[in-house]
């Protein structure tokens, strides 16, 4: 009897026994779904945000091109293919191993040709590569706002490579990549200085190089509207690149598991509102109209001035800093025509003015509730967090911008001095459409005419005919 007992409590020990075998698998299987689950949704959503970033492209085609005149239309879109293909190249080679490569404080030294490099912040190499990819063609994209409409083909050509190896992807590794800004918690969430102010930097210096547009400015310096031929093409370009900007902020967080992803989408949507509205009522009151340019300037104005913040302001401080940067843009851009700069797409007041004022922004408005969850600098001065984070931030700005100068006069010098830098003016008063492809974008304009007479002097078509 006793045996027969101990024999069915061993059975029953037995069945147990079974059963939680049975059991433990199947959990720590459950546990390792979710969590591949939720590893394949982040890696979704980053490929989605690269795609997005990457139809940012097509976005600055239509707004350089329409910003333009006709008889270069052509030539404006069609070398953002030639870049953006040119960027994917040299970032692969080079310019990813610079940013993200293991190095020192000032640059990368491997990762070239992606090698040696498995995986960066937990994303597969190949998913991180394509996304910071996208964040490379858009600040080339800005850097050649400045060449428009006189530079050459081939400087186009020369300086993508060399921005794309030793320009941009520096700054990246100064900031993102573990370099001393870095080191001394430097906030840039998404690149109002990474992107933005880097390109901005390099279209400034470009267009003081070039020179203006034949006709810009009289002899006694004013200047003269030189409009682009289709503002229907300016709004839907704007329109493209406010869409493509949820990639590239809320796209920063590499993940939608914690959530932050929606407060970026909102403070990113709620900043460029405000800009748009404010540059729109800025130029109504300053000038009695309401511009649409200005306040076309002001919305990608408030993108790039909240890219920096997104993560790490509360809303209420994204409405007032995109708000600020509608109006800074607008100004700063009137500014700068009377000085005799000529900045056909307005690079250095949108993307280099507002990049300043949304990097600093983080010094006032960045909240210690976002900070703790982004893990990255201090609160800014409304919480207390003293002048520690506005001056890390200004340190940022002051050495980003003279590095990128530095780097990009020798470039284009270099240029000038060798194949030279600007059109001739016959091929300036043609057009880059037909001098450089030997074609217009609109080839019904070859039968009006080869000239532009209303924005060239007389006496400068007498001498270039």
């Amino acid at each position: 009897m006793i045996i027969v007992q101990r024999g069915g409590k061993m059975k029953r020990w037995g069945l147990l026994v079974l059963i939680v075998l049975c059991l433990i698998p199947q959990s720590v299987w459950a546990a390792e779904s979710v969590e591949q689950v939720a590893k394949s949704t982040d890696y979704l959503w980053i490929i989605i945000s690269a795609i997005l970033v990457i139809f940012m492209q097509p976005g600055f085609a239509l707004l350089e091109a329409g910003s333009t005149r006709m008889k270069n239309a052509g030539h404006v879109a069609g070398k953002t293919i030639l870049a953006f293909g040119l960027c994917s190249l040299v970032f692969w080679a080079v310019g990813f191993g610079v940013t993200f490569g293991e190095g020192n404080a000032f640059a990368g030294l491997s990762g070239f040709l992606l090698n040696g490099i498995n995986e960066v912040g937990g994303v597969p190499v190949e998913l991180f590569f394509l996304f910071q990819l996208a964040f490379a063609g858009v600040s080339l994209a800005v850097a050649f706002g400045g060449f428009a409409e006189r530079a050459k083909l081939s400087v186009y050509l020369i300086f993508s490579i060399l921005f794309i190896a030793l320009i941009y992807p520096v700054i990246g590794h100064w900031i993102w990549g573990g370099g001393w800004l870095a080191e001394h918690g430097k906030q840039d969430f998404a690149g109002s200085t990474v992107v933005h102010l880097t390109g901005a930097t390099a279209a400034f210096i470009a267009t003081m190089m070039l020179k203006p547009r034949l006709g810009k400015f009289n002899a006694n310096g004013k200047p003269n509207l030189i409009p682009g031929h289709n503002q229907v093409y300016t709004v839907l370009g704007v329109f493209v690149l406010w869409v493509g900007w949820f990639g590239f902020n809320a796209g920063s967080t590499l993940t939608v598991g914690t959530g932050l992803f929606s407060h970026v989408a909102i403070t990113t949507q709620l900043a460029t509102a405000a800009a748009a509205v404010f540059a729109l009522l800025a130029s109504w009151i300053y000038s009695g109209k309401a511009d649409i340019t200005s306040m076309l300037n002001g919305t990608l104005a408030g993108l790039v001035a909240i890219t920096a913040s997104c993560a790490f302001v509360e809303i209420w401080a994204a409405v007032l800093i995109g708000a600020i940067a509608g109006v800074l843009t607008y100004f700063t851009a009137i500014y700068l025509e009377r000085k005799g700069i000529d900045d056909p797409i307005y690079a250095a007041s949108v993307h280099g003015v507002a990049g300043v004022w949304g990097t600093l922004a983080n010094g006032f408005f960045a909240s210690p509730r976002l900070v703790e969850t982004v893990g990255v600098g201090r609160e800014g001065l409304i919480y207390g967090g003293g002048f520690h984070q506005l001056g890390v931030q200004a340190i940022g700005v002051l050495a980003c911008f003279v590095y990128v100068a530095v780097a990009t006069y020798i470039v284009i010098a270099s240029l000038k001095a060798t194949i030279g830098i600007r059109v001739s003016e016959e091929e300036e008063i043609l057009g880059l459409d037909i001098s450089e492809h030997g074609v217009y974008g609109y080839p019904e304009h070859l039968q009006e005419s080869f000239l532009d007479p209303f924005h060239v002097p007389s006496s400068q078509l007498k001498n270039s005919v």
